[in-house]
């Protein structure tokens, strides 16, 4: 069984996009990554926590980003690149693994959270050649079955889903729109007797009474 102490210094390296896209493909829901740093702290020293992240042109991940940073996680940012054929690429894990390389002679133990298997070349040289203890976090649904037998130890963020998800709110219904308004036709006055008037006519050459008008009489 691995061995976790408070005197532990512990780096967290996140693959921000494989944590997104894993909590929205078998939740459908967003990571709580504050929830998740705390969880691969356990306790100890926390020395860095990096997120590395992909920017897209409108820059609208800029108030996630910050969410991160509000939470005392670095961001690494990269630009997403678009080719001429459409092709989009977005990819941290050279990144990453320079930098869990890089920081390593400064802490005992590693946390990759992701479930990538390409990152198994990069848990066993942090085991043999510099001496870290490399854990994983991510969801164990998404995870790379070499990844899970590489590490020293691995958090499976699927069996308390509710603690490390943010559920998505549906967008609000918009109302139907209303029908049209009939036109009211007019309605003929009604007699006395409930049925409809009937306009008449003059009758030529006779006034009331049928009678003829005096100039008429001879």
């Amino acid at each position: 069984m691995v061995t976790k102490h408070p005197e532990q210094r512990v780096g967290i390296f996140i693959d921000t996009q494989n944590l997104y896209h894993s909590a929205k493909s078998i939740h459908g829901a967003k990571v709580n990554f504050a929830a998740v740093v705390r969880e691969a702290v356990a306790g100890r020293k926390l020395v860095r926590a990096v997120a590395y992240v992909v920017a897209s042109e409108s820059r609208e991940e800029a108030a996630f980003f910050e969410a991160l940073r509000k939470s005392g996680i670095e961001t690494r940012e990269k630009d997403l690149q678009v080719f001429s054929n459409g092709a989009k690429k977005a990819d941290w894990d050279v990144g990453l693994a320079i930098d869990a390389v890089r920081l390593a002679p400064k802490l005992d133990v590693a946390v990759i959270v992701s479930g990538d298997g390409d990152f198994v070349p990069l848990v066993e040289y942090l085991q043999t050649a510099l001496g870290c203890q490399v854990e994983a976090a991510a969801f164990g649904r998404s995870t790379s079955g070499k990844l899970r037998e590489a590490v020293d130890d691995f958090t499976d963020l699927d069996r308390e889903p509710g603690k490390f998800l943010i559920k998505v709110r549906p967008a609000p219904e918009k109302p139907a729109p209303a029908a049209p308004a009939e036109k009211a036709t007019p309605e003929k006055p009604a007699a006395a007797d409930g049925k409809p008037r009937r306009r008449r006519g003059r009758r030529g050459g006779r006034g009331r009474g049928g009678k003829k008008p005096d100039s008429q009489v001879s």
